[in-house]
């Protein structure tokens, strides 16, 4: 990691980062109530493109937005045959009528597939389009709850919520499909068991080795659906959730008049990159000769902390994505036993103030174990972040 340095006149001391394989020669500033430099911008993936159907042009999302299936699953339609007046004749023209009615309702599901893709794609532009908005704004910056970017953010949201409704929408037709999966597998059996039985003609063959082969084509079919359905909704299901986190960091963003970067609980994934990441309540640890991540000193009104803060734990959750914090409210032993213990409430409540800034930028409150203590040598109420 290299070295992060932040001018004198803003900031007014620095503090070390605690040694550890990934940071030994880092430097972090102390925040002493003068606004942090530099701001984190977001980040959007490679655009891609998803096809809604074989004879339509390719609709193509918002970056961010993860592919969708491109498979156009249309049946190819039932042979007609002439009827011959035995028993196996008069099964295959009942088995070829529930073939039609079994490919017609694929031809129906394939249908509504396309459509939500497409309302999909819709919706994620529309969401996208919304949010860059609103951090381009937050990047030049702007006034603390911007009435036009609240607007924005509401926007969006209700765009995300579209998208979850229509992943419902795909959930509910792989169901659908599922029945119909069922059904042509009844139709595969009752197909192969006509051949065995008496009284048939050679035609009565002929006909139902043309139906097997179409109901084997069906049973493929339908099984290129469900996967692509499958596909579809784990990866918007995903989507869907990823995004919320980032737009509750977006809001805290929109409340501060300040861009951030993506959700630390998204980037502590990312990180991961599959891996186990902490999942466990974290309990409170000794701190004492331990070097603070960050100090927030809060020596005057609304010190703007949140973006270095942001800073600082993302920065860790890159190299450390499992990794866990203590979050301690350090105040001041001046005066008599009732200005301590003023000073001990004070220093509590600011330290339930950074523990909902972090929770606001995505870091799970599992992952923080909060505590307080009193210090000879702090002249303020503070509040310290340390890297377990």
């Amino acid at each position: 990691m290299g070295i992060n340095k932040f001018r004198a006149a803003v900031f007014g001391a620095v503090i070390l980062l605690p040694a550890c394989s990934f940071s030994e020669d880092a430097l972090w500033p102390s925040l002493t109530g003068e606004e942090p430099a530099g701001a984190a911008s977001s980040e959007t993936s490679g655009q891609q493109v998803a096809q809604a159907t074989a004879s339509q042009p390719a609709a193509v999302p918002a970056p961010g937005q993860p592919v969708l299936g491109s498979g156009s699953f249309q049946p190819t339609g039932v042979t007609p045959g002439q009827s011959t007046g035995t028993f196996v004749g008069k099964k295959v023209i009942e088995l070829r009528s529930e073939l039609s009615r079994l490919q017609k309702s694929i031809s129906d599901q394939n249908a509504a597939l396309q459509n939500l893709r497409a309302s999909i794609v819709h919706d994620s532009q529309m969401y996208h389009g919304s949010v860059a908005v609103i951090n381009t704004r937050l990047q030049v910056g702007t006034t603390p709850g911007n009435p036009i970017l609240v607007q924005q953010y509401n926007s969006a949201r209700a765009n995300l919520e579209k998208i979850s409704f229509d992943t419902g929408e795909l959930t509910k037709l792989a169901g659908d499909v599922a029945g119909a999966s069922t059904l042509s597998a009844f139709l595969s059996e009752s197909v192969r068991a006509a051949f065995s039985v008496s009284g048939a003609i050679d035609e009565d063959h002929v006909q139902l080795a043309i139906l097997e082969d179409e109901v084997n084509r069906t049973v493929v079919l339908i099984e290129r659906l469900l996967k692509e359905l499958a596909d579809d909704v784990r990866r918007q299901t995903n989507y869907v959730a990823t995004e919320r986190s980032n737009l509750n960091l977006l809001s805290a963003g929109i409340k501060g008049g300040e861009i951030f970067g993506a959700s630390l609980a998204n980037q502590a994934v990312i990180s991961a990159a599959g891996g186990s990441i902490y999942q466990g309540p974290a309990r409170a640890t000794d701190t004492t000769d331990r070097r603070p991540l960050v100090v927030i000193r809060f020596d005057r009104p609304d010190v703007p902390y949140q973006q270095a803060l942001y800073a600082a734990v993302s920065r860790v959750l890159e190299r450390r994505p499992n990794a866990v914090f203590d979050l301690v409210a350090v105040s001041p032993i001046a005066g008599g036993p009732a200005r301590v213990a003023l000073n001990s409430n004070k220093a509590q409540r600011y330290a339930e103030g950074v523990l909902r800034a972090l929770v606001e930028m995505g870091l799970p409150p599992s992952r923080v174990a909060v505590s307080g203590k009193s210090s000879a040598a702090s002249k303020n109420n503070e509040v310290h972040l340390y890297l377990r």
